[in-house]
């Protein structure tokens, strides 16, 4: 039995590599999304010159493959194995969606990723919130997201609102995993797994469909 294991989640009862069966089972869900944006990617031709879209595709299998070395072995190598390909994701999607779905020029699209990141930091230092990462992509979804739609009524706007609504309710059901420990013991984490993988899905399909960057 290995000690000094990282406890977040209500699920978690002990340090056993199984200690958090759904949190851990739930990942595949990332795993699939993948693997359906792999063969839309392979049927898109032209929109499949946009790499950054193929990094990204890689990122969802990361991102799945990492929460499950940190839902099961609890320690900081794995915990750090599960961010990191979250934070890329975030970064690499935020460059994509100005680049490719509002158009702005590099320098625009840099201040993007760093009005993201600041926020992050922000949130994270101001508040102690551990999750202000995840605050900064949702401000970024809902805006780009909300300027798509004005501007451009038939581009990726509705489905990034869309997909900005399902995460804030994502985002809260994660919140709810410690509160309600007490009245539902498996937790409500293992949710947050699944509504993110068809997150990540409606995002970079929507990258696909709608990307005018070619190359």
């Amino acid at each position: 039995m290995q000690t000094g294991f990282i406890d977040l989640y209500c699920e978690r009862t002990g340090a056993e590599y199984w200690a958090e069966p759904l949190n851990a089972v739930t990942n595949t869900a990332f795993i699939f999304s993948g693997v359906a944006i792999s063969v839309l990617m392979l049927r898109a031709n032209g929109n499949c010159r946009f790499g950054a879209i193929w990094v990204l595709n890689g990122l969802i299998y990361g991102i799945g493959i990492g929460s499950w070395l940190f839902h099961t072995h609890a320690v900081l190598w794995a915990m750090l194995a599960d961010i990191i390909p979250i934070g890329g994701f975030i970064l690499l999607y935020t460059w994509c969606a100005f680049r490719g779905l509002v158009g702005a020029g590099p320098l625009i699209s840099l201040l993007g990723v760093g009005g993201v990141l600041t926020i992050a930091i922000l949130i994270h230092g101001l508040s102690g919130y551990e999750g202000g990462a995840y605050v900064a992509a949702l401000f970024a979804l809902i805006s780009v997201g909300a300027y798509l739609y004005y501007m451009r009524p038939q581009s990726a706007g509705p489905a990034l609102l869309f997909a900005g609504g399902l995460f804030a309710i994502s985002l809260t059901i994660r919140s709810l995993d410690q509160p309600m420990c007490g009245q539902l013991s498996i937790g409500t984490h293992f949710i947050w797994h699944i509504l993110n993988s068809i997150i990540l899905f409606i995002v970079v399909h929507a990258l696909i469909k709608h990307s005018r960057l070619r190359s």
